[in-house]
């Protein structure tokens, strides 16, 4: 089966058996992870900071994003730019009020734009401080999926949204072959200790995705 859907078969099967477990992620400073309920799924949101002057950015609103303005405000960060992964509704459901409340500017990918967030050019670089932000198509999942992969902190980051999970990757409801060409082009590509910070479920890392999940694995 695994050759006819072009899965790794030793991957897939470790998953099966429920061999394979996420290895755990431990905590980075400047970076912090919330859940939120959205009907029947959990959702990621995260939030990223410079240390050194405590400027930082929302990535997706999840469901409710009290809990980061509440962490936020606990830290004393400023939040001057909230950033889309993708536009489906579990990944933006509160970014009117978390603009409202912050004050802070929304970005989203100009292949779907989106009220109430101005419209960037993938390839764009941002800066959070004095980290950089640079920005990938990672299409497939929705037509204007994005991934930020952030330099700065003690290991790069990659806030992949819906496009890949620990052990998965996101459906091709826009086409499967270019969600699973991009991940490999942009994601898989990026340093083995890379942190990837998807839509739902654990953190995982490029390294570890490239021999554990069946979508890529050999």
């Amino acid at each position: 089966m695994a050759a006819f859907l072009g899965l790794g078969s030793i991957a897939l099967l470790a998953l099966a058996q429920s061999r394979y477990v996420p290895s755990i992620v431990e905590d980075l400073d400047g970076l912090a992870v919330f859940h939120s309920q959205f009907d029947d799924m959990t959702v990621n949101s995260f939030l990223v900071w410079d240390s050194s002057n405590n400027e930082a950015a929302l990535f997706d609103t999840g469901a409710d994003g009290q809990p980061m303005l509440e962490f936020a405000a606990k830290k004393c960060l400023h939040i001057k730019q909230i950033f889309l992964t993708h536009i489906h509704t579990d990944h933006i459901f509160d970014l009117d009020r978390l603009v409202e409340k912050t004050g802070a500017h929304a970005w989203v990918c100009d292949k779907e734009p989106l009220t109430g967030a101005e419209s960037f050019c993938v390839g764009r670089t941002f800066h959070i401080g004095g980290h950089i932000v640079e920005t990938r198509l990672t299409s497939g999942h929705a037509t204007g999926g994005v991934t930020y992969f952030i330099r700065g902190l003690a290991k790069p980051l990659a806030v992949v949204g819906d496009s890949m999970f620990a052990g998965s990757m996101g459906g091709g409801v826009v086409s499967y072959a270019d969600a699973l060409r991009n991940n490999i082009e942009q994601v898989l590509t990026l340093p083995d200790a890379t942190i990837i910070c998807p839509g739902h479920g654990p953190l995982t890392t490029v390294g570890e995705q490239k021999h554990a999940n069946p979508f890529f694995a050999s």
